[in-house]
């Protein structure tokens, strides 16, 4: 071979730094560290004090980047066999074990230390707790003992506000377990949507999601009834004279939306439909944590 050939077939600095990006789960530790911050603005009635913002925000997010990281690593083999997954830079070979787990590693060690030292250790333990929830408890086990796995394993992925909130405060604060809460419950519907539309995949590599064990038709009633469940839970924010009128007005509508998805789910499935499900669950959650910020920062509407 020659040097030309060699040289073709090195990966280039981008090419190297676009890999380990992927191997973060850019898109998911954009939603966690997005709903992290949310909940240190709702948990003052001002500015956000600059530390805890800028040193909370990258701690999370390097530790959340971390546990996604841990997860591919955990999960190549599996992944290798999906096509939603089988582009991941641990399959194709870009990136190999050592090197992928070392920098899962420096990145959870570095997460780590700046929330212990510049935020405050409670964020930190927590933090840490939440990564090994994920990408250990989650991933070595739960995934695949028992088709409630998401259920379960949801807490880990519901924890973000709660970290935001104590990276200001340093305490457990009842509204912070609130947002918790509403995460905690989209998770099933969000995910199990999903699911639904990649469930021979799933049940090609053995992992006992809801739709291969229960069957379709139940999953969509699960995700019907979770979905009713999760428009309950997230009123309860104007309940609790957290949120004002302007936030329940807008959770209504949103809610409303994603009820019809379930119920059409339900009811009148089609080819697509659960992917668009699963798109709008997305959406739905950004939406309702910014309602909750504007709302947070606008005056009373009475």
């Amino acid at each position: 071979m020659s040097a030309n050939s060699l040289d073709l077939a090195r990966p280039t600095f981008a090419q190297r730094l676009a890999d380990y990006y992927e191997l973060c789960k850019p898109r998911v530790v954009l939603l966690i560290v997005f709903t992290a911050m949310v909940g240190m603005f709702l948990a003052t009635p001002g500015m956000v004090p600059w530390p805890a913002l800028v040193f909370g925000t990258a701690g999370i997010g390097l530790m959340a980047a971390s546990a996604a990281a841990l997860n591919q690593i955990l999960d190549r083999q599996a992944d290798a066999r999906m096509a939603r997954t089988c582009g991941r830079p641990l399959v194709t070979g870009h990136l190999g074990v050592p090197e992928s787990s070392m920098f899962a590693l420096v990145i959870g060690l570095l997460g780590m230390a700046v929330l212990h030292w510049l935020v405050n250790p409670l964020t930190a333990w927590m933090t840490l707790l939440t990564l090994v929830g994920y990408a250990g408890i989650y991933t070595l086990y739960l995934k695949r003992a028992t088709p409630q796995n998401i259920v379960i394993g949801g807490a880990a992925g519901a924890a973000p506000p709660v970290l935001g909130w104590s990276a200001v405060t340093n305490t457990i604060d009842p509204h912070s377990l609130l947002l918790f809460l509403i995460i905690f419950v989209w998770t099933p519907p969000h995910f199990w949507a999903l699911a639904i539309e990649r469930h021979r995949e799933y049940a090609e590599v053995d992992i006992p999601m809801l739709p291969v064990t229960h069957g379709l038709a139940y999953t969509r009633t699960q995700v019907l009834l979770y979905t009713v469940m999760m428009v309950l839970v997230t009123l309860l924010p104007f309940a609790v004279g957290m949120s004002g009128l302007l936030y329940l007005v807008g959770a209504s509508v949103l809610g409303g939306w994603f009820l019809y998805y379930a119920i059409r789910l339900k009811y009148a499935p089609r080819p697509g439909l659960a992917m668009k499900t699963f798109g709008y669950s997305i959406v739905y959650l950004m939406a309702i944590f910014t309602l909750l910020l504007v709302d947070h920062y606008t005056p009373a509407l009475v």
